[in-house]
């Protein structure tokens, strides 16, 4: 795991080949966030005060807030994870009341407004595929191997290996039935190291061989 205070140069490659080192391209915006190894962030990638965890990977127009993001993800292009808030309370809830110094309306900002906006992180769990231009909103928590729909806004959370879909989100199955989901939580196979994952890497093809083999 790297650790980026303010990314501004950047790596590139036409042809992409990850290593632990990472593939992060020159476009992208990276400021006080953690990246894992054989991580992938295409263009124009904006992670802000985040972490994204080994293998996983954003496909390029990616804005990443204040969130957590889990091992071999596949998050499409397009998506927001936790847009901006507003304070709906005031009488005006336009941003010159928290960035009150961009207005010269204040000597300081709303420090208690940006603190409010940090609690309010959106947890993303391990294997979760988010598809292309979805919004998953603040302080939403999306379980492991879940899968969200492409233009879809994730309002409230989403079970491991539910898959969700539409405006606002809503479960529409289960990838698997409860018990094959709750052995493939148990085999935790995302945190295997790099030498079980090349050595078992097709049992990862076939759900029948995987259950009988690791669980």
């Amino acid at each position: 795991m790297q650790y980026f205070e303010n990314f501004s140069v950047g790596k590139h490659s036409e042809e992409k080949i990850l290593s632990e080192a990472s593939f992060i391209h020159e476009t992208c915006i990276i400021r006080e966030s953690s990246v894992g190894d054989w991580v992938s962030l295409d263009r124009n990638t904006c992670l802000i005060e985040s972490s994204i965890d080994d293998y996983s990977y954003a496909d390029g127009d990616v804005q990443i807030i204040y969130s957590e993001i889990g091992k071999y993800c596949s998050i499409a292009n397009s998506v927001r994870i936790n847009p901006g808030n507003h304070p709906k309370w005031r009488v005006t809830q336009h941003h010159m009341t928290y960035r009150r110094k961009q207005y010269q309306l204040d000597s300081e900002d709303d420090l208690d407004f940006f603190k409010w906006r940090r609690d309010q992180k959106c947890i993303i769990g391990h294997d979760v595929w988010i598809g292309h231009a979805a919004v998953i909103m603040p302080g939403v928590r999306i379980g492991t191997g879940a899968v969200i729909g492409s233009g879809a806004v994730v309002t409230k959370e989403i079970g491991p290996y539910e898959i969700a879909v539409g405006v606002p989100a809503r479960v529409i199955k289960k990838r698997f039935d409860d018990n094959t989901i709750a052995k493939l939580l148990k085999s935790e196979w995302w945190n295997w190291d790099r030498a079980t994952l090349e050595n078992n890497f097709k049992d990862l093809f076939d759900l029948d061989l995987f259950l009988k083999v690791h669980c």
